[in-house]
């Protein structure tokens, strides 16, 4: 069987195909991470995207329950250079083919990723899709062109959890995490435990343990959640998640945030706020600033972020295709805190009078690297003042 990937620019790739057959669109992007295949794939900050790995090889160790970073998959398609059907892991229980096909992602495979990623960097990121089914190229790109993209488009209500929950980390994934903290800071866990509320935008599991690795007791709730039904948890702390595309497409959720800002300036509440990814550029939204959409986004495990307090250096992983306009905010009330070391743009910020911080990138190492770590305990320093 033929596979087709047509992009909107009439661009086209011609492979074989892995998982799932039909037809499915999405913004295609590149993903520089060489391994975690499983936990981009199961990250809700990928809903709507079709992704490139840039390293040839994936599925080489298959398939682990234990390292879901959500409920299921959420990326719309996936493309490799070389699909694995043979895996050597321990912890595999099946093949990356068999469970694309288990959740109806479609893949394709035998095409030249390298040559696809950059015409992407040249062309910058857009819509896209993978069909076995038409294979009429001229069809194909005119059902693109039609498709909808993701300025504008609300994803986090796709993403977010229907319901309240309590979250109860598996034990075996918190030791390791435990391990992983106390080698790199020789800190242990903080006595107290800390009332935290996460409003889930799409939130990584990773994200969830780390929290409970550094002293937090855990509700999430979902992205329409109000301010005041947050509130009546009486939290130390809110972190706001991670999630999928545009975040001016959510006012609902940036409102919320805004009502919990006024609360913390009039009431003097004492929580602390905490951001990361799509919560950072939330944050900047219900800040006054603004936000715009990256040439061919963020996506990888090799993001050399500089802290600009400290001149140090972390290596990051990233996942966004939006950004904080830097001069959009208030420099009166915001300190900027770290900038990408690849194109200068904003990676983290602080307000200067409330315990309000964000990052754009992901501190849970889930994949990797596990440089920013230290950000949890930062968090729960800024609630036990």
């Amino acid at each position: 069987m033929k596979t087709i990937l047509a992009l909107e620019d009439g661009t086209v790739f011609k492979g074989k195909p892995f998982g799932a057959t039909g037809e499915r669109f999405g913004e295609i992007v590149f993903n520089t991470s060489m391994t975690g295949y499983q936990e981009i794939l199961t990250d809700p900050s990928y809903k709507g995207q079709i992704v490139c790995m840039t390293y040839p090889l994936i599925g080489n160790y298959g398939v682990s329950p234990e390292d879901f970073e959500s409920r299921k998959p959420f990326v719309e398609g996936f493309v490799v250079k070389e699909c694995s059907r043979i895996f050597s892991n321990w912890r595999g229980k099946i093949s990356l083919d068999e469970f694309l096909k288990e959740h109806d992602i479609l893949g394709i495979e035998g095409i030249d990723t390298r040559e696809l990623t950059c015409h992407i960097r040249s062309a910058g990121a857009m819509k896209s899709v993978i069909s076995t089914e038409d294979l009429d190229v001229d069809s194909l790109i005119s059902k693109v062109k039609a498709s909808h993209g993701l300025i504008g488009r609300d994803l986090v209500k796709e993403v977010t959890c229907e319901k309240t929950y309590k979250w109860e980390a598996n034990i075996s994934v918190v030791q390791s995490l435990n391990s992983l903290k106390t080698n790199l800071t020789h800190n242990t866990l903080h006595p107290t435990r800390y009332k935290v509320v996460v409003l889930d935008c799409g939130t990584k599991h990773n994200i969830l343990n780390s929290l409970i690795t550094v002293g937090c007791d855990i509700t999430a709730v979902p992205a329409r959640t109000s301010a005041k039904e947050i509130l009546k948890y009486e939290p130390d702390g809110i972190l706001l998640s991670n999630g999928p595309g545009d975040p001016a497409a959510v006012p609902y959720v940036v409102d919320t945030v805004k009502d919990l800002i006024r609360s913390a300036m009039d009431d003097g509440l004492p929580m602390a706020i905490f951001g990361i990814c799509l919560g950072h550029q939330i944050l900047g939204l219900a800040l006054g600033g603004k936000t715009y959409k990256l040439k061919f986004g963020h996506h990888g495990g090799n993001h050399p972020v500089k802290d600009l307090r400290t001149g140090r250096v972390a290596i990051t992983a990233q996942n966004h295709g939006f950004c904080v306009d830097i001069e959009s905010l208030n420099k009166d009330e915001i300190e900027i805190t770290h900038i990408n070391l690849y194109d200068n743009t904003l990676e983290g910020m602080r307000h200067k009078k409330l315990p309000i911080f964000s990052v754009q990138y992901h501190p849970e190492s889930s994949p990797g690297p596990h440089d920013a770590g230290y950000l949890f305990e930062e968090f729960v320093q800024m609630m036990g003042k």
